[in-house]
């Protein structure tokens, strides 16, 4: 797993704009609040689900469809938009803006449907989650936390 530092987050000059979209979707187990994360082949750490938003869709059509392809989850319950991430991709060759939205769900078992790249899901508890790939993933998760435990009516 390449080791993701503050150089991501500097858009250098010249390099291109992408759009995607994609979401946090949370469930409750008891008083616990858990998250759904992506599996990504090879890697060590887990995502958020999210993508390129496709010609005619719309910023949360898009959210959805990647959410099911990379998390396997259907049962979707929009609770609102959390915001906007911006960092450059992997590979360092265009700059990614992220759309994030904030879902509830009550669907235990997924699986992922692209699984080229995402080979499997967890739910991670949302005062103890797995180790992450992208820091502003993890950052977003835990500046919405009053918000993620307040739209699933569980005790903080």
């Amino acid at each position: 797993m390449k080791q993701i530092d503050d150089s991501w987050y500097q858009r250098p000059p010249g390099v291109h704009d992408h759009t995607s979209s994609g979401g946090i979707v949370a469930r409750a187990e008891g008083d616990q609040c858990l998250i759904a994360l992506a599996g990504e082949v090879g890697s060590v750490g887990y995502v958020l689900p999210k993508g390129t938003v496709e010609a005619g869709e719309s910023l949360e059509e898009t959210a959805r469809r990647e959410i099911l392809e990379e998390a396997g989850i259907h049962e979707l319950a929009l609770a609102g938009k959390l915001g906007i991430l911006e960092r450059l991709t992997i590979n360092k060759d265009l700059w990614v803006t992220t759309h994030v939205f904030l879902y509830t769900t009550t669907q235990i078992e997924a699986t992922p449907t692209d699984t080229q790249i995402h080979d499997h899901m967890v739910w991670g508890d949302l005062d103890d989650l797995p180790v992450m790939m992208w820091p502003d993933q993890r950052q977003c998760i835990m500046d919405h936390r009053d918000q993620i435990i307040a739209a699933l009516k569980v005790a903080p």
